[in-house]
């Protein structure tokens, strides 16, 4: 009997023990390395696409850290000291200040810790300063083509949108931040691709909106305050500041009978596709929020881990041994179901 109970309780203490190496094993397989992830600001509705895929995509691989800048660089470089503090293994960082790229890197590299910045590029010479340095986003003036090509398009298909019947596009331009190659890009080739279809153009006003909806209403109450009906077409380098303007031409009575005047953007956002559906938005580029956070925090996890970084590790296209861009796409109300 005693034999007997000896035997058991052997039995037990090595039932307990192999739990105890299987659970060990388990918390080994679920270590995930920590990235830290600093976007320029939460408010703006397409960074906030991108934070929920990068928290999506993020489960199994990553345990992420996402903080807000509140637009302001030197917070933005606070809280990556920060992240580096707590030897986080990686970064992430959609920049307020592109140019302040430069000081990120060299803060992370003196850590090891690499960096993956996102939608807004650094500029050539600082992608250059190490080996450990991405960058994820889309190719702006892409956007901007196809942006001038949705207005290309209508203008073609459309008689009466030139109002005046001159032969010439007349337009007004929403630009986000000065600076920002987004900004810049955009409106540079939405217009070349509308001069390209052969079309004339003459620009009526031109004012920056910083990606805002509420300053895109208010500076196209101001374009139709000092235009009115001369406006044949609207131009925004993003769907908020678009959806700010379409309100305002709401309020000076569009989109009733037959007062119309297009208006585009850029993002396809889900306040954008309910405008297109709603016949207010003619049409939008779909920058890929969903696509661009999944390849930066999958990117982030593979440098963390120190593995090599190609297509079938990312599971993109890697150019130059340092960017990973992700395609624009032209959206308008018939092939608005792709997006949603």
């Amino acid at each position: 009997m005693k034999k007997l109970s000896m035997v058991i309780l052997a039995t037990t203490v090595l039932g307990a023990a192999l739990a105890g190496c299987g659970g060990t094993k388990d918390n080994a397989s679920s270590t995930e390395p920590s990235v830290g992830v600093a976007i320029y600001k939460f408010d703006d509705t397409f960074m906030t696409g991108v934070r929920n895929s990068i928290e999506k995509y993020a489960k199994g691989i990553a345990k992420v850290d996402i903080v807000d800048s509140q637009n302001s660089q030197p917070t933005q470089n606070d809280k990556i000291d920060l992240f580096l503090t707590k030897n986080t293994k990686s970064l992430i960082v959609n920049p307020v200040d592109r140019t302040a790229a430069g000081v990120i890197i060299d803060k992370a590299k003196a850590k090891d810790a690499p960096v993956v910045f996102l939608n807004r590029e650094p500029l050539p010479e600082d992608m250059k300063k190490w080996d450990k340095v991405y960058y994820v986003g889309a190719k702006a003036e892409e956007s901007g083509t196809l942006e001038g090509g949705l207005v290309v398009d209508y203008w073609k298909a459309h008689p009466e949108a030139d109002k005046n019947k001159d032969g010439v596009l007349q337009y007004v331009m929403l630009k986000g931040e000065p600076g920002h190659q987004d900004a810049e890009s955009r409106t540079k080739f939405s217009i070349k691709a509308v001069e390209d279809a052969g079309i004339k153009v003459e620009k009526l006003a031109e004012d920056t909106a910083m990606w805002d909806r509420v300053k895109g209403q208010e500076k196209m109450a101001a374009f139709l305050a000092a235009h009115g009906d001369k406006i044949e077409a609207v131009f925004a380098n993003n769907d908020d500041m678009a959806l700010g303007a379409v309100e305002a031409l709401k309020a000076a009575g569009y989109f009733k009978g037959d007062k119309y005047v297009p208006v585009v953007g850029v993002d396809a956002t889900a306040p954008a596709l309910q405008a297109l559906g709603d016949g207010t938005l003619l049409g939008t580029v779909l920058n890929d929020a969903n696509n661009q956070g999944k390849a930066a925090v999958t990117l982030a996890s593979l440098l963390a881990q120190g593995k090599e970084i190609t297509k079938d590790s990312v599971g993109y296209e890697v150019t130059d041994k340092q960017f990973i861009w992700i395609p624009y796409k032209k959206i308008t109300k018939e092939n608005m179901s792709e997006v949603k």
